[in-house]
């Protein structure tokens, strides 16, 4: 076997191999979520959502609205520093959104069975 026939094998076996994944991958709401960021704000998303009366009040006078908090559990970031991660019950994150949302913080509280918007905070 030549090695022009060598690569003539591989790749169409990696062409049928992608069109497979393609296939069977298409329908699916697969995602990469292995990072811890991503994993905090998956398991945030994923749960019950509540926001606490203090955040309710802080979310009207910075004129937000809960499309603010959705956006931010898209594509924020968990500031794992000001997070308090070692509570047995639930654990509390600060998140800070991006572009329009970047000088603000979201804290959550994230239990078992729901997530709880603590406070929002803007430093300008």
């Amino acid at each position: 076997m030549t090695l022009l026939q060598r690569f003539g094998f591989f790749g169409s076996g990696l062409f049928l191999g992608i069109l497979v994944l393609i296939v069977f991958l298409s329908g699916k709401k697969t995602s990469c979520d292995y990072g811890p960021n991503s994993r905090v704000l998956k398991n945030i998303k994923s749960k019950e959502q509540l926001i606490s009366t203090q955040a309710t009040s802080q979310l009207r006078s910075l004129q937000l609205d809960t499309s603010a908090i959705h956006l931010v559990l898209k594509n924020g970031n968990v500031d794992f520093g000001e997070s308090n991660t070692k509570l047995d019950s639930c654990k509390v994150y600060a998140v800070y959104g991006k572009e329009k949302l970047a000088s603000t913080k979201f804290t959550f509280e994230n239990c078992s069975e729901k997530a709880t918007l603590l406070s929002v905070e803007t430093s300008k």
